[in-house]
This record gives C-alpha cells, sequence and structure tokens, in this order.
C-alpha cells in the first residue's frame, strides 16, 4: 500500500480528526492531532488492510520555546504487507514549572512502545498517560529535570559529585576545592 492509499484511508476512517501530510522529505509523514494518537494508532493496528504490526521506533523532539512546541515520531512497520508508515504528533510544550505535557501512551497497542515511552518520559518530559510504568529508564530516579529538553541546564553536582561539562570537557577542579 502507497503513502497516499494509508493516508487516505485513515483520514476516512477519522473524518472528524485533521490531518496533514508532509512529504518534502525523503519519507513522506502523516501528521495526526495529538488527542486523537492512541484512536489512530489502534486502528493503524487492528485494520486487516493495514496491520501496522511493528513499532520500530518512537522518538521525541523539543522544538524550543520561540516555536512553543514538542512532536513525537512514530515508525510502524507492517511485516506481512511490507509497508512503513511515519506518523507524527505536534503538541505544545510546557513552560518552565508548568506541567510536562501529556500524551497517551500506545504501549498497550505495541509492546516495543513501553521502554521508547520511557526514554521519551525521561530525556525529554513527555508524560505518558496510561503507561504501564512510567519511571525513569536512563537516568537515576533522583535526577532533576529532562535533559534533551532545549530549557535543561545542567546541575553543577550530583551527589557531590562535579558534573558540570562544557563542549564535552569536564572542567577540572583546583586541588583545594571541597568535593564533597
Amino acid at each position: 500500500m502507497t503513502f497516499q492509499e494509508i493516508s487516505e484511508l485513515v483520514s476516512r476512517h477519522f473524518p472528524d480528526k485533521m490531518m496533514e501530510t508532509d512529504i518534502k522529505g525523503p519519507q513522506p509523514v502523516l501528521i495526526v492531532p495529538a488527542d486523537g494518537i492512541a484512536e489512530i494508532c489502534e486502528f493503524l493496528y487492528r485494520d486487516n488492510r493495514l496491520f501496522f504490526d511493528y513499532l520500530a521506533c518512537l522518538t521525541a523532539l523539543d522544538n524550543g520555546a520561540t516555536l512553543g512546541t514538542m512532536e513525537i515520531i512514530y515508525n510502524l512497520t507492517s511485516i506481512p504487507f511490507g509497508h512503513d508508515l511515519m506518523l507524527k504528533i505536534i503538541f505544545p510544550r510546557n513552560a518552565e514549572g508548568a506541567p510536562l505535557p501529556v500524551v497517551a501512551s500506545v504501549a498497550n497497542i505495541w509492546r516495543t512502545a513501553d521502554w521508547h515511552e520511557r526514554e521519551a518520559y525521561d530525556l525529554m518530559g513527555i508524560h505518558f498517560k496510561g503507561h504501564p510504568d512510567l519511571r525513569r529508564i536512563l537516568l537515576p530516579e533522583d535526577w532533576e529535570g529532562h535533559p534533551l529538553r532545549k530549557d535543561f541546564s545542567v546541575q553543577d553536582r550530583y551527589h557531590g559529585i562535579y558534573v558540570r561539562y562544557e563542549d564535552g570537557v569536564s572542567e577540572q577542579l583546583p586541588a583545594n576545592e571541597d568535593r564533597a
């Protein structure tokens, strides 16, 4: 099935959802509303003509305060039918100090989403509603902030350990500096 056929099928099934296509890049993208992501993904998985049985990757992007948006990209594959789909949602970015953005989890559809969503939560600060085990996956539980966000400020110390990095090189402390 071609991208055009897939996008038309999805649009016909969800006539009340505003969808866009982006065919400028090397892989066409179907942009769907964030509030419909779980329902649309369920359809993509369950429909016998599509059967997107594999979530290859889930990627989160922070477009920064100027644009004020974040994105999640879902790379889907139908192994039996051999077609692929890049699905994207764009949603408002939370301001510093405001609650984290919330998006529905798709971990109940594709088991691989479990760890992908945990990584996006850990590094980008996106809360996945309905996730079975939403907790940090790469960073310690008591880590402050989400380091792949554009507004993340690096901590100077973590549990008494100097962690400040500039240009990828750790600054050296003077010999007499208190390290505790």
